[in-house]
């Protein structure tokens, strides 16, 4: 190898270092940003967030609930390889990676009918493959 290729090489590791440095940095800044000083529209990553819906069950009234949730948007991306499938895939999706659940009884339900609606509280969310025995995945 020559004095330049090797050169080359010695610059490229040393940008391949400081970019990781940096972004480090910067999800570490992201992390303890608090929340009402973020940008809903430029955030990048997963974070938890209050969240309102309407929990009903069929032969209940509907109760609004106020919770936490999963929130945010997170790195994904494809590129073509030559051997099959000829695609490799990288899709993580903002989910919960710490929840607790939380019962409530829902009003008016009629006779016979459990009144017991159960959902999860989020607690620590992050980006990560897409499990669909906590989210709803959405495939093409």
């Amino acid at each position: 190898m020559s004095v330049t290729g090797e050169r080359e090489e010695l610059l490229n590791h040393h940008h391949v270092i400081w970019g990781s440095l940096i972004l480090q940095l910067l999800v570490v800044y992201v992390n303890v940003l608090p929340a009402s000083n973020m940008s809903l529209r430029t955030f990048i990553g997963c974070a938890v967030r209050e969240f309102t819906f309407l929990a009903k069950k069929p032969g209940c009234k509907g109760l609004r609930i106020n919770t936490d949730a999963c929130w945010g948007r997170c790195e994904t991306w494809e590129k073509p390889v030559l051997d099959p499938p000829y695609i490799e895939a990288h899709h993580r999706v903002c989910t919960y990676n710490e929840t607790r659940f939380i019962t409530v009884k829902l009003p008016n339900c009629r006779a016979g009918i459990d009144p017991y609606y159960t959902y999860p509280v989020a607690i620590r969310c992050d980006c990560g493959v897409c499990s669909t025995a906590t989210t709803e995945c959405e495939t093409l």
